[in-house]
């Protein structure tokens, strides 16, 4: 494998940071300063896949951790990592992990069940406190 030169690291951190974008394997190349053609060979020789299956892996990993972690809607987790269509998110998360999205996140506890502190605790220090702020009176030294 050829260490990948700064130009590709450039182009893999933005498909990192912004995986939820709808990013395109052209923005990809020109964040590199490359030609598409030249920037998919290249991406592919330093990482060992192409750029698109990069981009769409970090998706689903991120679509997975919200489907273990919150308790949001399928279509609502697939439009947060920035793919556009239900149909083919459940059919790319399938081939990634095996099962569909909703068996994947069956098989987790649910989302409200991993909170460490009871609820009224929480909604206590949630709540914003009434405090007057005032100048600090100083006393006369004797």
């Amino acid at each position: 494998m050829v260490p990948p030169v700064r130009h590709l690291l450039r182009a893999r951190d933005l498909a990192d940071a912004r995986y939820f974008e709808p990013l395109t394997v052209a923005d990809l190349a020109t964040a590199a300063g490359l030609s598409r053609a030249h920037f998919s060979r290249e991406f592919r020789r330093a990482f060992g896949e192409p750029p698109h299956r990069y981009l769409l892996t970090r998706r689903m990993e991120r679509a997975a951790a919200l489907l273990r972690n919150t308790d949001r809607e399928v279509t609502e987790v697939c439009f947060a990592v920035g793919l556009s269509s239900v149909g083919s998110f459940t059919g790319s998360f399938r081939r990634v992990y095996g099962v569909a999205p909703l068996a994947y996140r069956a098989s987790f506890p649910p989302a409200h069940r991993k909170i460490r502190i009871p609820g009224c605790v929480a909604q206590a220090y949630g709540r914003p406190q009434n405090r007057t702020f005032r100048e600090a009176t100083t006393t006369p030294s004797s």
